[in-house]
């Protein structure tokens, strides 16, 4: 029987299915213009919720999962990059789809499409906005009526991220296991060719650095809560910052080729800095380095495009949602936008399982 757990190795999130998934920090755009990708400035630490039962609150522990400390305003981007065989992954926000607006569903839908295809979708840095843009994804509290849920459905309920991945089924994965054993012969037949020609092109194709990790924080128990019973926390979810230039793909698989119900599932907890202290013991990473000064250094920005794919129309839903500072006010954060030699063009499990609960 196929293993359903979904497990941490390091702060990455693996999934039933072959499906690994990162939360990266990254420079939070104006919300004005559109522009290139941001660059990742480190991966957010993740922890599971079951193993602080005396500071997590209730709720939280009766629905399971992993958290993972954000900062009012900061912004993240989800990596896929660790994914390698074909698999659908649906991604909520307060239980909202971040790709069709659609309420969650434990089913994958075509029409509107409310998944990720992978591995073709490498990463999403925010709701799908469509014509080749999304609206970045921002750290706010639940209660003003800034995050996507709230937009959206009138209310702030759930915050947090939701993950399904639903894997080939047992015929299609079959199939493609198949082909890519073939296609891996015929990779050694041309790589043994090559190497009897006394002169070969050695072609190095770029790519960005990979994020930096964290360093690992400690792992100490956390101290009990005041009364010795968990306390309610400051939730957090998901609001839209500035637009950017990436496209959400449009799957050329049928939705009939994926497995039926998810093959695994996950509740992405949003904690402010103090509460993560409180319930974790451990200090939050700091937050990362003011964007004008990363620009100043010349450091790179990125373009991706993939010319064989195509792009998901823009939905209803998501196209009203407004960015957080209509509710927070002006971002006084200085922007100093990227040079053009700066953006970058790209391309044309250890550990307990995390436990989940209702949601």
């Amino acid at each position: 029987m196929a293993d359903s757990a979904v497990r941490i190795n390091g702060d990455t999130l693996k999934l039933p299915g072959g499906v690994s998934v990162r939360f990266v920090r990254t420079l939070r755009l104006p919300e004005s213009g559109t522009h290139a990708l941001p660059p990742g400035l480190g991966t957010f630490p993740v922890r599971r919720v079951a193993d602080y039962p005396n500071t997590a609150p209730a709720e939280w522990l009766a629905r399971g999962g992993v958290l993972l400390p954000v900062y009012l305003r900061e912004a993240m981007w989800l990596s896929f990059g660790g994914s390698t065989e074909p698999a659908a992954l649906q991604v909520g926000v307060g239980k909202v789809c971040a790709v069709s607006g659609e309420p969650w569903s434990d089913r994958l839908s075509a029409r509107p499409q409310n998944y990720v295809a992978l591995p073709r979708q490498p990463w999403l840095d925010g709701i799908n906005s469509g014509k080749g843009t999304v609206r970045q994804f921002v750290a706010v509290p639940l209660g003003l009526g800034a995050t996507v849920e709230g937009q959206v459905t009138g209310e702030e309920v759930w915050g947090g991220i939701q993950l399904q991945s639903f894997p080939l089924n047992e015929e299609k994965h079959a199939e493609w296991r198949e082909a890519e054993r073939l296609a891996a012969e015929r990779r050694a037949a041309a790589e043994r060719e090559r190497s009897l020609r006394t002169q070969s092109t050695k072609t190095v194709y770029g790519a960005p650095p990979a994020p930096g990790a964290m360093p690992p924080p400690s792992l100490g128990a956390a101290p009990p809560a005041p009364g010795g019973a968990p306390r309610a926390a400051a939730a957090m979810g998901l609001g839209v910052g500035g637009s950017m230039r990436q496209e959400v793909f449009k799957d050329d698989r049928p939705t009939r080729h994926y497995a039926s119900t998810p093959a695994g599932r996950v509740f992405v907890h949003l904690v402010t800095p103090p509460e993560w202290r409180r319930i974790t013991g451990e200090p939050a990473p700091p937050s990362p380095v003011d964007r004008a000064a990363y620009t100043r250094a010349g450091l790179p920005w990125y373009d991706y495009y993939d010319q064989d794919a195509q792009d998901l129309a823009p939905t209803d839903q998501l196209g009203a949602v407004q960015p957080v500072g209509d509710w927070l006010g002006d971002d006084l954060d200085p922007w100093q936008p990227p040079a053009p030699g700066q953006v970058h063009p790209l391309k044309d499990a250890p550990g307990k399982p995390v436990e989940d609960g209702d949601w």
